[in-house]
């Protein structure tokens, strides 16, 4: 196809996401104004679906076993591009990390697609990923054969820099228990074994390890359960850790020295360890595809934002879009809505999800998306060089 033809189809695509703004800003507010945790996202998964049955995709709801994760398709045929959306909150914060945005711009750019789609091969899927913060829906939903047929995977996220490409970590959950015995603290706490003092040293022996593990590695956690009382010696602790690292070697030699610190401290106390690696709930680094990044890069500049394709200052996260960039070539783009120094997951990076201003830089980013899908509908040498890039690894 020339490029004149291709100019038009993108111009089509531009012009169908304007026309539904006031209805993508009134979704955005929507699911930010009723915040959802990790499968719990109920109402905002139907917004996003019924916003795409309006626009005449065929959407199924509850997919992969997932009441609250949904797949939504027009056209026919390859290639196959997918837009993926997020839409669940973080506890006590609501949508401190942006996803009503993640979610609006994914339908955004599948509706603009769409509109380019016209008569072309090809397929333009929006995918509802549920729990992304908490458990990682996508990896359950690549275990269950969602994202099979997919050439493509776009999405983007809200953050404080513009960057094509982001570093994501590995990430590893474990569940730790201390059981020791409880006694009157005061009276006989000689008779006592000390469960939250366990945990305690834990903490204490993970921040000694802090000091001698590489830069690109990440040990933080919480203690989730501390005793009921001042007045009793706790008979059960219990936390929950995170292990990043930029590969997963690397987790995988930090497991045996993060387990040490929990093992010496049930020695140190004399209470009884129990534990859990949550290895279904693994989260894989990002395998960023330069091809669909460098076509986001050009075509965001059309749209007169001019982003760098890498931004080596960005922080480090985790997420399991990283899973699926494993099996799918896909793009993860950041889009800046907050200045530097704002942190994700705090109360004013969720304000500014809300506004307005942050909505419209989210849409023109979605625009670009579909402008990406658009080049790669219309010409199968950039579909190729996606798919050569992605196969040499």
């Amino acid at each position: 196809m020339n490029e004149e033809n291709v100019s038009f189809l993108k111009d089509r695509a531009v012009t169908e996401i304007t026309r539904h703004r006031s209805e993508l800003l009134e979704l955005a507010q929507r699911i930010h104004d009723h915040p959802e945790t990790a499968m719990q996202e109920h109402r905002a998964a139907a917004w996003c679906a019924d916003a795409l049955t309006a626009s005449g995709f065929s959407v199924e709801i509850g997919i992969a076993d997932m009441p609250t994760a949904f797949k939504a398709t027009s056209g026919q045929g390859s290639p196959v591009i997918a837009f993926i959306a997020e839409y669940d909150a973080l506890p006590g914060l609501g949508h401190a990390c942006g996803h009503n945005l993640i979610a609006t711009a994914a339908i955004a750019a599948a509706i603009g697609a769409k509109a380019a789609l016209g008569n072309l091969d090809g397929t333009v899927m929006a995918i509802g990923t549920p729990a992304e913060e908490l458990t990682g829906g996508k990896i359950a939903m690549l275990k269950r054969g969602v994202f099979q047929g997919i050439d493509a995977a776009l999405m983007l996220h809200p953050a404080a820099h513009d960057s094509a490409t982001i570093k994501a970590l590995a990430c590893l959950s474990l569940e730790v228990e201390f059981y020791g015995k409880e006694a009157h603290a005061a009276a006989h706490p000689e008779l006592g074994i000390n469960a939250l003092e366990a945990m305690v040293l834990s903490f204490n022996a993970i921040n000694a390890l802090r000091q001698h593990i590489r830069s690109d590695a990440r040990l933080h956690g919480i203690i989730t359960d501390g005793g009921q009382a001042a007045n009793i010696v706790p008979a059960h602790s219990a936390g929950r850790f995170l292990v990043r690292a930029s590969d997963t070697a690397y987790v995988e030699d930090l497991k045996e020295r993060v387990l040490c610190c929990f093992q010496g401290a049930a020695i140190a106390t004399g209470a009884r360890l129990e534990y859990h690696w949550n290895e279904a709930e693994y989260y894989a680094p990002m395998r960023n595809n330069k091809a669909l990044a460098q076509l986001y890069v050009t075509n965001l500049a059309k749209l007169g934002r001019e982003i760098p394709y890498y931004d080596a200052d960005q922080s480090f996260g985790s997420t399991d879009t990283g899973n699926l960039s494993q099996v799918v070539p896909t793009i993860h783009a950041s889009v800046a809505i907050a200045p530097p120094g704002v942190s994700e997951h705090t109360l004013e990076f969720a304000r500014l999800a809300r506004g307005e201003e942050s909505f419209d830089l989210a849409i023109q980013a979605a625009t670009a998306l579909a402008m990406v899908a658009v080049d790669l509908l219309t010409d199968p040498s950039r579909m190729a060089l996606v798919k050569h890039e992605f196969a040499e690894g």
